[in-house]
């Protein structure tokens, strides 16, 4: 194991009707008034807003609504959170949706307090100095994104999907309640099976120094993510199925299987990111396009672990058997493996690769993904 530094503040409070709480957690933490943020009316109609906001007037606690986060969430809908925050003088977020809701809740807590573009956190300008505190209702599980520092917003002006990250935008209070996820359509729980698994992928393949035991972990994580989904696609109201694939999810991406790994990079984020930022496709169903492609290209700069995954996941010994084995199960849950399931060809290409040379420099692997590279893992895909 190498040196390393492990920090995550974040508040987990996990199982039924923890929601109920979220007032009595932001009173704990001196907040008075909320910016309430949530993507579509869902969460009005299950009866979930209702819910929330019973807790936030149980404490005394203001809010103001801010609705209509889309998946693969816009830089122009944070600006509007911004304007909202500052103008109302909140002194706390509360996101209620999933991933996309979450990323912008982050930035929005970012921007209410900085006088400049708050895009300039997303390309390196400056640093977050302060934010507002942040607390969510996970109704999603995919990005990991209740317990990490990392948030990512799409510049449709640019057509550039990056992150903003800070120690700052840890959330202070998370809740996970599993019967909350019962809802989530078919499409997005296996494109949220995709995403966790390429959280998962991105240093068990690509780190110079991978540890056993986070390994181990990983492929922890994966399993249990495979089984559960086929769980949840025949109950979807699998209560205990639904729970560990939540907590897969928040463990794939809270910063426990990446440590004491060094020298890793996240080449199918990079790459998936060009496809979600101009054509709007879903994350998951982007990436589950992406890793067996680029899983195709990269196994033999670490074949060991290639093999050890095909082993461990899939009880096959060839790094080839196992990139198999996981595009079959993807086509098998019914998420896209090819980019003609997304109605791109050779004829997108260039537009992709103009796009991904760029996020192959930001994602600090330009000197790796070039054109030519692009091309061949996009030829995979096809």
């Amino acid at each position: 194991m190498q040196n390393f530094t492990f920090y995550n503040p974040t508040q987990i409070e996990f199982g039924k009707a923890k929601e109920q709480e979220i007032g009595k957690h932001l009173h704990v933490n001196g907040v008075k008034k909320v910016l309430l943020t949530y993507g579509s009316d869902r969460i009005k109609k299950d009866g979930l807003f209702d819910t929330v906001v019973a807790s936030l007037k149980a404490e005394g606690i203001a809010f103001v609504e801010f609705g209509g986060i889309q998946s693969n969430p816009l830089l122009s809908k944070v600006y509007e959170g911004v304007a909202l925050a500052k103008k109302e003088e909140v002194d706390g977020l509360l996101a209620v949706g999933g991933g996309s809701v979450l990323d912008s809740t982050k930035a929005i807590a970012a921007g209410a307090l900085y006088e400049g573009d708050v895009w300039d956190f997303f390309i390196g300008k400056a640093a977050p100095s302060v934010a507002l505190p942040i607390f969510d209702i996970i109704t999603l599980a995919a990005t990991g994104s209740e317990m990490n520092m990392g948030g990512v917003v799409t510049n449709e002006a640019t057509k550039e999907k990056f992150a903003i990250q800070s120690p700052l935008l840890y959330p202070k209070v998370s809740i996970i309640n599993p019967k909350l996820q019962m809802s989530v359509s078919k499409e997005y729980l296996v494109y949220s099976a995709s995403d966790i698994i390429a959280h998962s992928i991105e240093g068990y393949f690509t780190a110079s120094v991978q540890p056993k035991i986070i390994s181990r972990q990983v492929e922890a994580v994966i399993k249990t993510v495979i089984e559960t989904t086929e769980k949840l696609l025949e109950n979807p109201n699998d209560y205990e199925a639904r729970g560990e694939f939540a907590w897969a999810a928040t463990c794939a991406l809270n910063g426990t299987t990446y440590v004491g790994t060094s020298g890793f990079s996240y080449p199918n984020h990079m790459i998936e990111h060009v496809l979600s930022a101009l054509y709007d496709v879903p994350h998951g169903a982007g990436l589950s396009v992406v890793m067996p492609a680029w899983m195709k290209w990269y196994k033999s700069k670490n074949k060991a672990q290639f093999e050890r995954f095909a082993k461990e996941i899939f009880g096959l010994d060839s790094a080839d058997e196992g990139i198999k084995a996981l595009e079959s199960w993807f086509n098998k849950i019914g998420t896209p493996t090819k980019l003609s399931q997304f109605d791109l060809d050779k004829s997108n290409f260039e537009e992709i690769i103009k796009v991904g040379l760029g996020n192959a420099t930001y994602f600090g692997v330009g000197s790796i993904y070039t054109q030519k590279v692009f091309e061949e893992i996009l030829t995979n895909a096809l």
